[in-house]
């Protein structure tokens, strides 16, 4: 009875086995996110709501076979691409990331201190490098094991756009009819709109930074191996991988569903139909629906803008470091990964930079999600083609399921990317 009652105490519980995949998909909800999902809800009402359930299941098949390549051969995406593909490729992708996630960086930090300025007044461009000075110090200063539970607790403040919801008045019937019959239409910017939230959704950084945190988690936790090489462990962890998946995509579609309503149901209701920023957002939300509305609405800025720019520097990091075969790894201290630490801290920095240059933030905040969605594309077939390859995976190649599944995400990106470009100056 004792060995019984010992073996319950140290069975997991559900929170401490969510991990890389929780993580990932509440970093999908950032500043930039919650901007574009405003400005989505704001300017077609509830006519976008179905992009958020037709892209679960795709964002759910593509994370999981990012985090089996990371989990399977303990290697990151662009190391495995390194080592299998040519180096022009390689190149061509981490290029892209980079460009992709420093742009992103600075929309989010941008956001973050509008939303702080907005909450207490003072200097938004101060804030914005008070809140890069600290993603370093949290990434650099703080060991892994210490800092992925920090992470994990983030998440929790996008809560506070489940909570706004419930401030409004909200017609259910309506919402329930036009998130299951897609209303869609073939303007421009409607077109262009799809492609930004897709584009948020699924986006090359979340595959990197998945995958990526796999390896950490495996490297970290002792007698742990990748499964290419310890089989007997690959039932846990596959199984853990799925759960972990499931429930990190499902809150990150649930939190972009309700941010995206708050919009429809406020803003578009009342002729809100130009919305920029997510701080924008905030702010029109106040006269409409409250000040509580209003302060949830912003602190969630800040809340998943601290957990998401580490995630996009990270990942930017990983890719690089993998890249030029350097020491890489959040667990590792800065003597022993200096060129990671390297790129983690010149991302943030040129965000940062960015905020004070005559680059427009709020073209930026938009548009770093239509590059998101332009530049996951070659990426995406890239990793579906490594995990069906048996010198890369051995026995664990990716199932029919998420063979279907992960094409199916390619070929709908590819789609809605080509219907953008045609739609351009029509």
């Amino acid at each position: 009875m004792k060995q019984i009652r010992n073996a319950a105490a140290k069975a997991p519980t559900l929170w401490q086995k969510l991990g890389p995949g929780l993580i990932t998909g509440a970093a999908d909800d950032d500043p930039s996110g919650i901007a574009t999902y405003s400005q989505a809800g704001a300017k077609f009402g509830y006519s976008t709501l179905w992009t958020l359930l037709f892209t679960f299941p795709l964002m759910v098949g593509i994370q999981i076979v990012s985090a089996r390549i990371g989990r399977v051969t303990g290697h990151g995406l662009a190391a495995n691409i390194r080592a299998h593909y040519p180096a022009a490729l390689l190149h061509a992708i981490v290029g892209l990331l980079l460009i992709g996630n420093t742009i992103n960086i600075a929309a989010d930090i941008g956001a973050m201190g509008a939303a702080l300025r907005l909450l207490i007044g003072g200097p938004a461009h101060a804030y914005a490098v008070a809140f890069g000075v600290l993603s370093l110090i949290l990434q650099i200063a703080i060991p892994f094991p210490r800092y992925a539970p920090i992470l994990k607790g983030l998440t929790l403040t996008l809560f506070a756009y489940v909570a706004t919801v419930f401030a409004v008045q909200v017609p259910w019937d309506e919402v329930l009819f036009d998130s299951l019959v897609p209303s869609m239409s073939w303007r421009a910017d409607y077109i262009v709109v799809v492609v930004a939230v897709f584009g948020t959704t699924i986006s090359p950084y979340l595959f990197f930074w998945q995958a990526s945190q796999e390896v950490e988690e495996q490297r970290a936790a002792p007698g742990e191996r990748p499964l290419k090489q310890a089989p007997e462990q690959a039932r846990a962890h596959l199984r853990r991988i799925k759960i972990d998946t499931y429930i990190g995509m499902g809150f990150s579609n649930l939190v972009a569903f309700f941010i995206m309503l708050t919009a429809a149901v406020t803003l578009n209701r009342h002729g809100i139909t130009d919305i920029q920023t997510s701080a924008q957002a905030a702010e029109a939300l106040r006269p409409l629906a409250g000040d509580f509305a209003f302060w949830l609405f912003s602190a969630g800025i800040v809340g998943t803008g601290l957990l998401a720019v580490p995630v996009l520097a990270g990942s930017t990091a990983y890719a690089v470091a993998e890249a030029f075969r350097w020491p890489i790894g959040l667990g590792r201290t800065l003597p022993n990964a200096k060129g990671f630490y390297f790129i983690v801290t010149v991302a943030t920095l040129l965000g940062v930079a960015l905020n004070f240059s005559p680059v427009d933030p709020i073209k930026a905040l938009f548009w770093s999600a239509v590059i998101n969605g332009v530049i996951a594309v070659p990426i995406m077939a890239v990793m579906m083609l490594m995990a069906v390859r048996q010198d890369i995976m051995g026995q664990f190649v990716i199932t029919r399921r998420l063979k279907f599944l992960g094409w199916l995400a390619t070929a709908v990106m590819a789609v809605a990317v080509i219907a953008m470009f045609a739609t351009f100056g029509t």
